[in-house]
């Protein structure tokens, strides 16, 4: 047993169970035994690969993505350019090499934001990008960020936002909470809270016993932050994760620790807990700050970026081998057996503003 979960049972044990989204925060953030906190998660020696590990080819379609929203809300100076949950630094790193490509003015006129509430994984990113010419400055939160134009950047940020679940028992929506067994071991429970009912599924009363739906409320006002500043200020954001299109009945709770996945009770601060995305919730969040807001897999985003162009440059002059490498890192971020299907890509901006590859509403 980990030091977080006895401190945990303990609790649970003095005050009775705990919400499934405050056992996420614990887990995940806890001071002293949070996994972000005390891990290094990323790469092949953590826990996961996300895609910026996997291919420079990602944070350089994502540079293209952000040039291209920079023109299409006019190109303002100053702007601030962040990644919110930047992880080691890498997406950021990739990004701007290839914006100093794409065009050395942007990258001359934007500060570099990197948003992260970790002072560890931020000394990482000061590492990762030691070697990079732009301002870079860190922040807590979205709210310390100058008041003006922001492009902002969020690759699998949402997923690791606690959630609350909640469960069909006798015929009644009750929250699903973390309480103790028999023998003093973590459990699942039914709780007494109940969930907003114009927040649940259309169909949820004639849910089965024993269903489960997840609500986010944490992502949905991060999400109104990050909204109500590009409302206020101009800009646009781009957000990639794992998810759904629409809200659905499911367990999505998951815990992975050295590339497997786990029980998510057995060991609290060393695995990553994470939990699918429920984009049209997240549009409906932007959709109330007065922004248009588009939906895509990944693998339609990348492949109408210039993903296969890139590819085929990069390989133009390359060995077999690097070829064949280059060939792999495509099917990863785009196959849609990998994460092309069910990695999604929502884009958010003023009202009536056109970034490719999404289009407007009519």
């Amino acid at each position: 047993m980990t030091r977080l979960k006895d401190r945990i049972a303990a609790l649970i044990e003095v005050n009775g169970p705990i919400s499934v989204a405050d056992y996420m925060a614990l887990c995940l953030f806890d001071p002293d035994g949070g996994y972000y906190t005390n891990r290094e998660p990323f790469g092949a020696a953590g826990d996961f690969i996300t895609a910026p590990e996997i291919s420079q080819m990602f944070g350089e379609l994502v540079a293209v993505w952000l040039r291209a929203a920079w023109d299409a809300i006019g190109c303002p100076s100053p702007v601030t350019m962040a990644e919110i949950g930047p992880g080691r630094g890498t997406l950021m790193k990739d990004t701007l090499r290839a914006l100093s490509r794409l065009d050395p003015r942007f990258t001359a006129d934007a500060g570099i934001a990197m948003i992260e509430t970790s002072p560890r994984l931020a000394d990482i990113q000061r590492d990762t990008l030691d070697a990079i010419s732009a301002r870079v400055s860190w922040y807590d939160s979205v709210d310390g960020l100058p008041p003006q134009p922001l492009l902002i950047v969020g690759n699998e940020l949402f997923d690791a936002v606690p959630i609350r679940q909640y469960v069909r028992a006798g015929g009644k929506w009750r929250e699903r909470a973390v309480g103790l067994d028999e023998a003093g071991g973590l459990n699942f429970v039914a709780s007494a809270g109940a969930p907003d009912p114009s927040l649940l599924p259309p169909n949820a009363d004639s849910a089965l016993e024993g269903a489960i739906v997840e609500l986010a409320p944490a992502r949905a006002a991060l999400m109104e932050t990050i909204a109500e500043r590009i409302g206020n200020h101009g800009g646009a954001g781009l957000f990639i994760d794992y998810g759904y299109t629409s809200p659905a009945f499911g367990d999505t709770l998951q815990a992975v620790r050295k590339h497997r996945y786990e029980d998510v009770l057995a060991n609290p601060g060393e695995a990553d807990l994470t939990a699918h995305v429920d984009f049209a919730a997240l549009a409906g969040a932007a959709d109330r700050h007065g922004l248009d807001a588009h939906i895509m897999t990944q693998g339609d985003f990348l492949l109408a970026m210039g993903l296969l162009e890139r590819a085929g440059r990069l390989g133009a002059d390359a060995d077999h081998a690097t070829r064949e490498r280059l060939s792999g890192e495509v099917e990863r971020l785009a196959g849609p057996d990998q994460m092309g299907v069910l990695f999604k890509v929502l884009a958010i901006a003023p009202r009536g503003t056109t970034i490719q590859p999404f289009r407007t509403p009519d």
